[in-house]
């Protein structure tokens, strides 16, 4: 009954546009979160089937929630008011690895593919179990639903093959008799069939209530979110202006902190001159010690002058004396050079006078031989 109510309960979304989406994704009162992470949405671009094009600016919380009026599984995922992941998890899907921390399956209802970053393999490896997991018991669902619509066909076709009490009221007979109790447990089935139809007509109504109080209240979401963008903006706003305060604060504490180091080098500058000032005192406290015995400083300069004068006479004096001896001296030594000459030429004329008696001795010893 709540398959059938579907095209009422889509016409209904249609005429609340996406807010009547967004709580038709959001999780009803039969579903039950069984798995939650969180994760970078991604979607694959429909003009290149290549490209991926992010579906949330940061990571988001990423669930499996499981249906059990329905016996169904589906993947959400809501950022803030906006929809991103509303994938109901059949057999025929797949769960891909593409890297150490990203993957992927195709949802061939929502015509689209959805990928995942998540922050590390090991949250990769829990979802992608999650995913094996959930598809098994999809699959075991989907068995189980078959195998009932199967007997609910067997048992129609037996129904009409009986026909109605009316026609098989004047052929009593002991195969009659059979098919008699045959119909009675029909009607049986058909009463208490009946029965879960109201059953769940009111689980459908319920199902109906409880959307239009999800709707309320993501109209009320939607108007707080306004109403914290609205203050978010302010505070932006704020902390913007607390920043410009923070910054002209920060501008005028660097104004201080030169001035301190100013003020510090001008501290080292007047303790430099004091240094120097009292280095300067001493000096004259030693300069005003040292003129008190000037007086007696004086009179042994003089004393010491004289003695100098003493000096430079006796040095003038010998000085005369060195030019006199000098002139002494330069004269003995023309007169050295004038015996020289003279010495010179007597050992010539005596070395001529030599080799004459030589000759003469020699004439003698030559005469004395002749004779």
């Amino acid at each position: 009954m709540c398959r059938a109510g579907g095209g009422c309960k889509r016409a209904e979304s249609e005429r609340k546009g996406p807010v009547g989406a967004a709580a038709r994704a959001a999780p009803e009162m039969g579903e039950q979160p069984i798995f939650t992470t969180r994760a970078h949405v991604f979607q694959i671009d429909p003009s290149t089937k290549k490209n991926w094009v992010p579906a949330s600016k940061q990571a988001v919380t990423v669930s499996y929630f499981y249906d059990v009026t329905r016996n169904s599984y589906r993947i959400i995922s809501v950022d803030g008011a906006k929809v991103i992941i509303n994938s109901t998890i059949t057999p025929n899907m797949t769960f891909t690895k593409t890297s150490q921390k990203f993957g992927q399956w195709a949802d061939s209802r929502a015509n689209t593919v959805f990928g995942l970053g998540f922050s590390s393999e090991q949250q990769l490896t829990k979802f992608a179990d999650k995913f094996q997991e959930v598809k098994e018991a999809a699959k075991l669902a989907k068995d189980k639903s078959q195998e009932k619509i199967e007997t609910s066909s067997n048992h129609s076709q037996a129904s009409s093959v009986n026909g109605t009490d009316d026609e098989k009221a004047s052929h009593v007979g002991p195969a009659d008799t059979h098919l008699k109790s045959e119909n009675d447990k029909l009607k049986i089935a058909l009463t208490q069939s009946a029965a879960n139809v109201k059953k769940w007509e009111i689980e459908l109504q319920t199902l109906r209530e409880s959307n239009a109080r999800l709707t309320t209240a993501l109209q009320e979401s939607a108007a707080s979110v306004e109403q914290w963008k609205k203050q978010f903006s302010i505070c932006r706003d704020e902390n913007d202006r607390l920043r410009n305060k923070i910054d002209e604060l920060e501008e005028q504490c660097s104004e201080i902190n030169r001035e301190k180091e100013k003020n510090t080098q001008l501290k080292r500058r007047i303790e430099e001159l004091e240094s120097e000032l009292r280095e300067k005192e001493t000096e004259l406290k030693d300069l005003r010690k040292q003129s008190e015995i000037i007086p007696q400083l004086m009179s042994e300069c003089e004393y010491v002058s004289e003695k100098l004068e003493a000096a430079e006479r006796d040095n003038q004096n010998l000085e005369d004396k060195v030019r006199s001896l000098k002139t002494d001296i330069e004269e003995s030594k023309y007169r050295q050079r004038h015996l020289k000459v003279e010495l010179k030429s007597f050992l010539e004329v005596l070395d001529g006078k030599i080799d004459d008696l030589h000759d003469f001795r020699r004439g003698l010893s030559k005469l004395g031989t002749d004779n």
